[in-house]
């Protein structure tokens, strides 16, 4: 009697409440087209890698002048004890955290006031950051130099933060205000109901709700800083302010026959870019805001 009512109940629960969700069947044509994607994405990351590998492997290979053999971290040794390795890492560190702390300091109320500015002082400040971002640095380069050497800043680190810091704020300026237009200005005006100043909710809410725009405007800038070999060719000339790239550069002139000592180096230059992105990849989502719309 029991197995009969539960027969009988099941329909009645049906036509009562909502209609059964009807699964999704995915056809064999779906699953090849995704494979193949698959595939294809595989094959392009494979050929892209290839050349890193070989720069990785070739690092820790013993070189022509070497007694080891098989797997050695003799090439970095000799790097950082017979060169100025490790004075280049130093500073290009040191110029790339400066240029990223002060454009991401910059750039965040520049580019509020570019989201919640609705004046044409603001538009013409939009359009002139614009027309700036489209000039290549080329351009300024050598006027700059001839004032920064006027100034004492032509052989210095804080002459090409000075030039990072410039070039990179157009952009920065517009990645901030292109993720601030993403929040709603509704949960500005609650806080300011609630008694919070301007000020206040551009800290507590805004840049709260921003982490992944910061992080995209910093790994701008870190990389605009960090991989940049122009500006630092031209206004850097002793060998205690080189940065990296201009150190490698340099390394790879004196030893270009030294071939495991030359991609140690280049390994060195590649591994602060894939510590950041490994390390702030998971702070990256776009629904860091979905709570604060609950009930719009």
């Amino acid at each position: 009697m029991s197995t009969v009512l539960h027969t009988h109940a099941e329909p009645a629960a049906l036509s009562g409440g909502a209609a059964p969700r009807k699964r999704r069947t995915v056809s064999e044509a779906d699953l090849r087209g995704r494979w193949w994607r698959f595939a294809l994405i595989l094959a392009i990351t494979a050929i892209v890698l290839v050349p890193i590998g070989v720069v990785a492997v070739l690092a820790f290979t013993p070189g022509a002048s070497s007694t080891t053999t098989g797997f050695t971290l003799e090439n970095f040794g000799n790097i950082f004890t017979q060169t100025l390795a490790s004075t280049w890492l130093t500073n290009s560190l040191q110029v790339t955290l400066a240029t990223v702390v002060v454009s991401v300091a910059v750039a965040a109320p520049a580019g509020y006031v570019l989201s919640r500015g609705r004046s044409k002082a603001v538009s013409g400040y939009s359009l002139l950051l614009f027309v700036m971002q489209s000039l290549p640095i080329i351009t300024s380069v050598v006027p700059l130099f001839i004032l920064f050497a006027n100034l004492d800043l032509a052989d210095s680190l804080l002459g090409i933060i000075i030039v990072y810091v410039a070039s990179t704020m157009a952009v920065a300026t517009w990645m901030m205000a292109a993720y601030f237009d993403s929040i709603p200005a509704s949960l500005e005006e609650a806080s300011w109901i609630d008694g919070c100043s301007v000020f206040g909710s551009f800290t507590k809410v805004v840049l709260r709700n921003s982490l992944p725009g910061v992080l995209s405007t910093a790994i701008f800038a870190f990389l605009l800083a960090w991989n940049d070999y122009l500006v630092a060719i031209v206004f850097l000339r002793t060998d205690v302010n080189f940065t990296l790239p201009v150190g490698v550069q340099s390394f790879f002139q004196q030893n270009a026959t030294d071939w495991g000592s030359v991609m140690a180096m280049a390994v060195i230059m590649m591994l602060p870019p894939i510590i950041v992105f490994a390390t702030l990849n998971k702070y990256f989502s776009v629904g860091g805001i979905g709570g604060s719309l609950a009930g719009r």
